[in-house]
């Protein structure tokens, strides 16, 4: 069903699958469950992989495993799943993305002799990686200019009055450690990890943080963060900003842990009935995820309109999606051989709704 939903989409929906993955802490306060184990942080429960499409924020693999595993167990075997899920479905190329845990060395040269799978992996800053970077001359390094979080629809920035920032300020009126970041570098070179027969492209970032207390500058320091590539077109600063979008996914894993479908409650006696319960819950939100990409949008004047509202279903958070399109107050009515529901209550997702209801009157065909 999920290959057939993708194939109503247009083509530019193929043109890249975006797949991230990571490791979930699962706590449960039950002490008899099968399986449960106690996690880095010292919270018993579960440790949980997802892997999921970035383009419409749907779960595709759900593993559920020990609280004690380390997040990139059996991460490769699910990755290749996705791959191949993907493929069938129809996209061109696939990037694969996560942090410095999923830096499988033993798979990127597979990866990369495929063709059409590319990868953006986190790497540990160890020492002798900051030597390398260290080495670099200056000549090497160039600024790292971040574009805005968001467009205003108001006024420019330059001619409205910005807000006092409290937090900063109790932090100074405290004389609290404080850590303030100056600029941002990126940088490159060559690297050949232990486990592969080729290099690949690492891109350094180094923030020049200002370590102050109250209103007294203490001493300046570096960090090094680096990410692994086999993308070998795209600059470094789109690099380091693709890496940082895979954040966007821990929007998701609180939606499907805690504050949406609570499918990582883990009510159940063991592990494997906790996995099923944790996939099963988790259509709930894919269900959401389809309704936003089914959402019709006919050609005519209202054609973005209608495209942006599937886009807003997509990315909509589970408890708003529910009281917004589903829990709908209606009057349901016998009368002349029909049946009319008539709904009591109107906000702005009734006309969405109605037309996602004609197009799920239509059975799903390739």
């Amino acid at each position: 069903m999920r290959l057939k939903v993708w194939k109503q989409q247009d083509a530019s929906f193929f043109e890249q699958a975006i797949l991230d993955a990571d490791g979930i802490l699962a706590p449960t306060t039950g002490e008899c469950k099968v399986g449960m184990d106690i996690g880095y942080n010292g919270m018993w429960g579960f440790h949980p992989l997802l892997v999921s499409l970035a383009n419409t924020k749907e779960p595709l693999y759900l593993l559920n495993r020990s609280g004690n595993r380390p997040s990139h167990e059996r991460a490769d075997e699910y990755l290749d799943k996705a791959v191949h899920l993907c493929r069938r479905g129809g996209f061109k190329s696939i990037l694969l993305r996560g942090d410095t845990d999923f830096m499988q060395t033993w798979k990127l040269d597979e990866w990369d002799k495929s063709g059409d799978v590319t990868f953006i992996f986190g790497a540990d800053a160890r020492k002798e990686m900051i030597a390398r970077a260290e080495q670099l001359s200056p000549a090497d390094w160039h600024r790292l200019e971040r574009p805005p979080k968001y467009q205003t629809k108001s006024d420019p920035p330059e001619l409205r009055a910005g807000r006092d920032n409290v937090k900063e300020q109790v932090v100074i009126e405290r004389k609290y450690k404080n850590l303030v970041l100056q600029w941002e570098d990126v940088a490159e070179f060559q690297h050949r990890p232990d486990l592969c027969k080729q290099a690949y492209r690492m891109i350094a970032l180094r923030k020049k943080i200002s370590v102050e207390k109250g209103q007294e500058k203490l001493f300046d320091e570096y960090r090094y963060f680096f990410y692994i590539t086999n993308d070998r077109t795209s600059s470094a600063e789109e690099i380091v900003f693709s890496a940082n979008d895979r954040c966007d996914q821990e929007n998701l894993i609180s939606q499907v842990k805690d504050t949406g479908t609570g499918s990582m409650r883990n009510p159940l006696d063991n592990l494997f009935s906790n996995w099923a319960y944790m996939v099963i819950s988790s259509l709930a939100w894919t269900l959401k995820a389809w309704c936003g990409l089914l959402l019709p949008a006919a050609p005519g004047p209202h054609h973005q309109t209608h495209k942006q509202q599937g886009r807003s279903i997509v990315k909509m958070e589970f408890a708003t999606f529910v009281n917004s399109l589903m829990r709908l107050p209606c009057q349901i009515i016998r009368s002349g051989r029909r049946i009319i529901c008539r709904l009591m209550s109107w906000n702005p997702w009734v006309s969405p709704m109605l037309r996602l209801s004609r197009q799920m009157r239509h059975p799903l065909r390739c």
